[in-house]
């Protein structure tokens, strides 16, 4: 799958964040925004976003850092960093080129690392998803945060039937109309359903070692953004 991942992520960079932004009618920037603000109250001199892709997580994390922290980015598609690496503002972030399941950094580097929508395209077995929770927690400081923001499961069975049809009926014929991509869109559609819900992932966060974990719901449970410490 993730020779797949790579096919389609080097297709849809150019309209990728006006994609998402048609699909969810905004939200996500909203979602972003809120999920950044909660990553940033704990402070520190080195941030990280992994699965950067086109860098809006970084952009916003860039914006509201101190001048003293450092902010970086990494991503496994090229083509989605060479977007991110483009815009103005992501001047002054530091990007590279990684697997998230084995990143380039020393044990114990950043006191924050945030993600955004793609924990899903991580979980090709539950085993796979906790070696890579654990592996981002490996380079977190004693303390430091983890923030992942992710699509969830409504615990309301109606309004997780409503959502369920959105993704399967409007995402992959929307995202395809406006990047091109059919497989990209078809695969997220199909993936968003299957994922597990906030307190499931929360447990699973538990599982791999951290502390503290916590989620808010967003949009009547459509989204989570869950805090971890290790």
């Amino acid at each position: 799958m993730k020779n797949g991942l790579e096919k389609i992520y080097a297709e849809i960079p150019r309209r990728y964040e006006l994609a998402n932004h048609i699909m969810t009618l905004g939200f996500d920037r909203l979602w972003r925004r809120r999920a950044a603000a909660i990553a940033v109250e704990g402070g520190g001199r080195r941030w990280l976003d992994i699965c950067s892709g086109t860098g809006e997580m970084a952009v916003y994390l860039r914006k509201l850092a101190p001048n003293e922290t450092s902010v970086y980015a990494t991503d496994f598609s090229m083509p989605m960093l060479s977007r991110a690496r483009r815009k103005s503002e992501a001047e002054e972030i530091g990007f590279s080129i990684s697997d998230v399941s084995f990143l380039p950094f020393a044990d114990s580097t950043f006191e924050l690392v945030t993600c955004s929508f793609a924990m899903r395209n991580l979980n090709r077995s539950r085993k796979d998803l906790l070696h890579t929770l654990r592996e981002v927690r490996r380079v977190l400081e004693v303390g430091g945060r983890f923030v992942n923001l992710e699509t969830s499961r409504p615990e309301n069975a109606l309004i997780r039937f409503a959502f369920d049809a959105y993704a399967r009926l409007f995402v992959k014929p929307i995202g395809t109309a406006i990047t091109g991509s059919r497989a990209g869109y078809g695969y997220l559609a199909g993936s968003i359903p299957r994922f597990y819900g906030a307190g499931e992932l929360d447990d699973l966060m538990l599982e791999a070692g951290y502390r503290g974990v916590a989620s808010k719901r967003l949009m009547l449970g459509a989204a989570a953004v869950h805090l971890a410490v290790r």
